[in-house]
């Protein structure tokens, strides 16, 4: 198990899924805060996604040499055990952008 903390990228095991939710092991970002990460066996995950449409809700990063989105549109609760290894961490630009959207996203 990897203790995750908030703005390092996972690699997380997000199968199985239904209908719409984005499948497979793939790298993902921790969106949950450290107070929760360290008291809970879960993790709050935004999975990165390469390609596809850009939208208000996702944010453009660029990691390991690719870019793509943290989807924030789908936002998950996994168990720890899903959570397969470390990947690395955002750079502060991404993870300042990345609070602003979620901050938009649930705003009133």
């Amino acid at each position: 198990m990897v203790a995750a903390r908030r703005f390092d990228v996972v690699l997380v095991q997000l199968d199985p899924t239904r209908g719409s939710e984005i499948q497979k092991t793939r790298p993902c970002v921790v969106v949950s805060p450290d107070d929760l990460n360290h008291r809970l066996r879960t993790v709050i995950i935004g999975p990165l996604k390469t390609g596809g449409r850009s939208y208000p809700w996702r944010v453009p990063v660029s990691f390991d040499g690719r870019s793509g989105h943290i989807a924030l549109d789908q936002i998950r609760t996994v168990d720890e055990v899903r959570v397969v290894k470390l990947l690395g961490r955002l750079n502060d630009v991404a993870a300042a952008s990345m609070l602003k959207v979620r901050g938009d996203l649930f705003a009133p």
